[in-house]
């Protein structure tokens, strides 16, 4: 960031690669200078969907980025040429942040960030790998927000559509190398994605009541405010009220006295702590409504689980149907895994391999397991 600012000033000496510039220097140097500024409008284009603190790092990450791209400027000299297109990568990325501006692009920017191949080239300053390093930390650090926005409603999003899609090819196999017919095997297929899907809906709708629940319990109440002046001033309990809550024991003692109106002395102001009804913020609002989590993990479930049966609704039977089955699956698990590789900062091909790897593993083992059962059944 700006602090970087003195180890990339033009007056800083040139690296030695700059002396006899090879066509390929030239190239790469160009790249880069394509890459900088494709970079810096990526982090421009993202601050205008922000306000605040966050406006104002995506500023001077762009910032940086321009002294970046002055020093490949000075090293091109008179052979900087037209200006080069970004790399691929960039220009995705570049794209996704003028029309979306969502953490996926931030997460995008973070991999970018830690892909810099600064540290390994010697026409690179240290300053320019170290800065590199810090942008990652700090893109990371803005992702987290978001991130941490999306956590709930994403968890549900995945889990239940995973659930859906590897649940029910999981079922769809096993009948069908049970040797039944075709309308058997859809009807499981609907049976399954409405029994998935109403199971997934009630338990989420248990757990979120339950947790607000807990939640509403575990909340201090305002009674110490309406007690203190009924209090016997020699023996009461309120000490342990404060420490039960985790203040130390001076602080504890030193909000007693406030309560009891027996503080005349000028103490250490840092223990007086704002007034309880603004201590604990309500924590409501992240866990979500149950009937809400209710209806998105049934949605989310069923999305999923609908998969596996469309080419058997629109009429497919035998192998050409599970083939068909496997593909659509396979194909919706790469996705499902490629946006959580993407929110996470890493691999979204590994993820969406993974993923795939464990759908399809789990229908194998089902359709081998119907195998065995038609068999043992004839």
């Amino acid at each position: 960031m700006s602090q970087h600012a003195k180890s990339d000033h033009p007056t800083d000496p040139l690296p030695s690669a700059a002396g006899t510039p090879s066509p390929a220097d030239l190239k790469r140097w160009r790249q880069y200078l394509a890459d900088e500024r494709a970079e810096a409008a990526v982090y421009r284009d993202l601050a205008q969907n922000r306000s605040g603190e966050e406006r104002s790092i995506l500023l001077a990450l762009a910032e940086a980025e321009g002294r970046h791209e002055a020093h490949w400027l000075r090293l091109l000299g008179g052979h900087a040429g037209k200006p080069r297109p970004a790399s691929f990568r960039s220009q995705i990325l570049g794209f996704l942040a003028r029309h979306f501006g969502s953490v996926f692009v931030l997460a995008l920017a973070q991999r970018a960030e830690g892909r810099s191949p600064y540290a390994e080239d010697p026409s690179a300053t240290a300053a320019m790998a170290a800065d590199e390093q810090i942008h990652e930390e700090v893109v990371r650090g803005l992702a987290t927000r978001g991130r941490n926005r999306l956590a709930g409603t994403f968890r549900a999003a995945v889990f239940g559509a995973n659930d859906g899609l590897v649940s029910n090819l999981s079922l769809v196999m096993g009948m069908a190398a049970s040797g039944v017919g075709s309308q058997v095997v859809l009807l499981s297929g609907v049976a399954g994605l409405l029994a998935g899907a109403l199971s997934m809906g009630a338990g989420e709708f248990i757990s979120v009541r339950s947790q607000r629940e807990l939640l509403a319990a575990t909340r201090p109440t305002q009674i110490t405010l309406a007690a203190a002046p009924s209090l016997d001033i020699e023996h009461n309990e309120l000490l342990l009220v404060y420490l039960a809550r985790g203040m130390s024991r001076e602080a504890a003692e030193h909000r007693v006295k406030e309560r009891m109106g027996m503080l005349s002395c000028d103490c250490d102001p840092s223990l007086s702590l704002h007034p309880e009804s603004g201590e604990a913020p309500d924590q409501h609002e992240a866990v979500g409504t149950a009937w809400s989590a209710a209806a998105s993990s049934f949605c989310f479930f069923a999305s999923g689980a609908v998969v596996p049966i469309l080419p058997f609704v629109f009429g497919l039977t035998g192998v050409a149907a599970l083939v068909a089955a496997c593909m659509l699956v396979g194909l919706a698990l790469l996705v499902t895994g490629g946006i959580v590789g993407l929110l996470s900062g890493t691999s979204p091909a590994s993820r969406g391999l993974r993923q795939l790897a464990i759908g399809l593993g789990a229908a194998a083992v089902t359709y081998l397991l119907g195998l065995a059962f038609g068999a043992a059944v004839t």
